[in-house]
């Protein structure tokens, strides 16, 4: 399985942002796509995941209210949409998918980042 995310890039504060990411490989279900970020010199943190069979969200408090995630109309593919972005959104953004049917989310596939960089 092989998650290629995509739409980073320079943007002023306040603007608005949409990552992509898109999964393509052979015999795997999504149970879960999510986002994390990576903060230079910080650890990796959680953005939002959405739930494949239901498109049910989470967004975690630090970016509730200017980020939604959703499921795009092409296959197996997900989106992040940043508004009023903030200099401390300034990361490497990472999708992550979980393929595995259980009571639990555990990411076993990640994508290789994309930068977004909030300049002043």
């Amino acid at each position: 399985v092989q998650l290629q995310a995509s739409g980073g890039g320079l943007v002023q504060a306040g603007g608005s942002l949409r990552l992509s990411c898109a999964a393509s490989g052979r015999g795997f279900s999504i149970q879960v796509m999510g986002w994390f970020r990576q903060a230079p010199g910080k650890e990796r943190e959680f953005v939002a995941r959405i739930a494949w069979s239901n498109a049910g969200t989470y967004v975690a408090d630090s970016v509730k209210g200017r980020v939604s995630i959703f499921k795009g109309n092409s296959k197996n593919t997900v989106y992040l949409e940043m508004s009023s972005l903030k200099l401390e959104d300034t990361a490497v953004y990472y999708c992550a998918l979980d393929s595995t049917p259980n009571y639990k989310i555990e990411y076993d596939y990640w994508g290789q980042g994309t930068q977004v960089t909030v300049s002043s």
